[in-house]
């Protein structure tokens, strides 16, 4: 069913299934609601699933719909969730948000729990740059070639960062992401990527009040794995990880089944 009106639309929403759990997946930086195309069908045999894009997603048909303007942070993101999840009169869902939607989801609940009834948050990270007592993953002068990349060799920039995301061992992972970052704007990437690599998000976990699992690889370039257990020890609410052996940053994709086989363990306990 595809929801048509307003937010909604905009954002390409759909729900597909039907069951008594409402599932909402969200994907990440550079993506689209694709990536979710190996665990959507079995999901939906069982839950109602809800996917969407975000606004800055080059698969989004209206290009003026992202105003660099409108998005400073993940509390803007944020709010658009919350306003979409109210438009399609959602509540009491599975949160599935992949990398920079987890915290994203963790900030919409903080807004509105009543939207959450759990959070799974899948190689995410609350902030991607290193400090002296904190693993991010990537050092300043990282972040700033990364930007000067974007804006300068779009292109080839796209092709390096899919293969470095995607990891060494899946190609076809690697192909879709490229495509997918590349129906991006450069302007658009730029926008969002200064907004991912510079966020520090660290103080919005211990506010978390909705129990979460963390999913997380073996080797994931971005997100270190010293993070899923900060995470853990910042978190107030319940939580637990789940480590997928696999190499890369979409195990969605590249390990779907294990993936699948995490999914609808949280969908049990939340019955």
């Amino acid at each position: 069913m595809v929801i048509q009106n307003g937010l909604s639309k905009a954002m390409n929403a759909k729900i597909i299934g039907s069951g008594e759990e409402t599932i909402v997946l969200a994907h990440g930086y550079g993506g689209d609601q694709s990536v979710w195309d190996n665990v959507l069908g079995q999901l939906a045999q069982n839950c109602k699933v809800v996917v969407f894009d975000w606004s800055f997603s080059g698969a989004i048909k209206d290009p003026s719909f992202f105003d660099e303007g409108k998005y400073s942070s993940y509390d803007d993101f944020a709010d658009d969730l919350v306003s979409l999840m109210d438009e399609m009169s959602l509540s009491s869902t599975i949160f599935v948000g992949h990398s920079m939607s987890g915290m994203i989801g963790c900030i919409a609940s903080i807004k509105r729990p009543e939207l959450f009834k759990k959070l799974v948050l899948v190689a995410s990270s609350p902030r991607y740059k290193n400090l002296e007592d904190y693993e991010g993953g990537f050092e300043e002068s990282a972040i700033d070639q990364l930007f000067l990349n974007i804006e300068f060799n779009f292109e080839q920039w796209s092709s390096s960062f899919a293969a470095m995301i995607a990891g060494p061992n899946d190609p076809l992972c690697m192909e879709k992401y490229e495509k997918s970052l590349k129906r991006m704007t450069p302007n658009v990437a730029l926008h969002v990527a200064k907004i991912v690599f510079l966020c520090d998000e660290r103080s919005t976990l211990e506010k978390v009040s909705t129990p979460c699992t963390i999913i997380q690889t073996k080797n994931d370039v971005p997100v270190p794995n010293s993070i899923p257990k900060y995470m853990q020890s910042k978190i107030q609410a319940d939580t637990n990880i789940e480590i997928i052996d696999m190499e890369g940053h979409f195990p969605q994709l590249t390990a779907s089944n294990d993936f699948l086989d995490v999914l609808n363990k949280v969908i049990s306990q939340s019955i």
